[in-house]
């Protein structure tokens, strides 16, 4: 695949989840899995979307939001319950609100 720099970026949002998900894993497993879910499921649908045309890549762009979406929600219940703290969240928030930014461009034409 050409390069395309939200995909990029959907891989360093992974990698910086890497040390929240280990943390987390050690108080709810589930929530570890699930947020390991969501972060693998926004680059999937970028890539996939970009092998696509019309409203199917649309289709796929809308999943890799919601599922960017999915994993906010998991950072803060995991931050609420006290299994992770602000710092090491920061760094794949960041890159969730430039991925999330891209995506709603790519949407919204």
């Amino acid at each position: 695949m050409k390069r395309f720099e939200v995909y990029e970026m959907a891989l360093q949002m992974v990698s910086a989840l890497r040390p929240a998900v280990e943390r987390i894993r050690h108080h709810d497993r589930d929530l570890a899995l699930q947020l390991k879910r969501a972060g693998s499921s926004v680059p999937g649908n970028i890539a996939e979307g970009a092998r696509r045309a019309g409203q199917d890549r649309l289709h796929h762009y809308w999943i890799a939001a919601g599922s960017a979406g999915e994993v906010r929600s998991h950072l803060a219940v995991a931050m609420a319950w006290g299994d992770v703290d602000q710092a090491t969240v920061t760094p794949a928030l960041a890159l969730l609100d430039s991925i999330l930014a891209i995506l709603w461009r790519l949407t919204h034409p």
